[in-house]
């Protein structure tokens, strides 16, 4: 019997053919992040779209970490104090990236080089710190991952 596939509270979305999942305390700003990274690759002309939002499937093929959304809340992202919108989506999608919220101050300012973070037991990508307030998050991200849109 296949064990079920672990349910973390994250975002995912792809950019290009990058997949990047947003992970983190509850609060941090995970959709909203992630929605305005989708908003920019529009305006770049990249593809992008929304794997899932709050509740993401995880599984592994060929080594890979593969992110799913459960059928109910499929295309849909919440936007806190504005509400659930519908975004273009697809059912699931390879993750390149976790990211992960950054420190603005104290000793963890510059992130280590190389950080991988575990999502869950078997489950770890290469990790990207980013602060919640940046104008720009997907150029912040493309300028420490180039191949992201790629």
């Amino acid at each position: 019997m296949t064990a079920p596939a672990p349910n973390i509270h994250a975002t995912a979305i792809v950019v290009g053919r990058t997949g990047l999942l947003f992970s983190g305390p509850s609060g941090w700003g995970k959709s909203m992040l992630a929605f305005t990274c989708m908003t920019e690759a529009r305006r770049l002309g990249l593809f992008t779209a929304l794997v899932a939002d709050d509740q993401v499937l995880l599984s592994e093929e060929a080594g890979s970490v593969i992110a799913a959304c459960p059928p109910s809340i499929a295309g849909l992202i919440e936007l806190r104090g504005t509400g659930i919108v519908q975004q273009d989506h697809v059912p699931q999608a390879i993750m390149h990236y976790a990211v992960l919220p950054g420190s603005a101050s104290g000793e963890n300012r510059v992130p280590a080089e190389g950080e991988i973070v575990s999502l869950a037991p078997g489950f770890s990508l290469p990790a990207l710190r980013l602060l919640t307030n940046v104008a720009s998050p997907l150029a912040i991200l493309m300028a420490k991952a180039p191949d992201i849109g790629c």
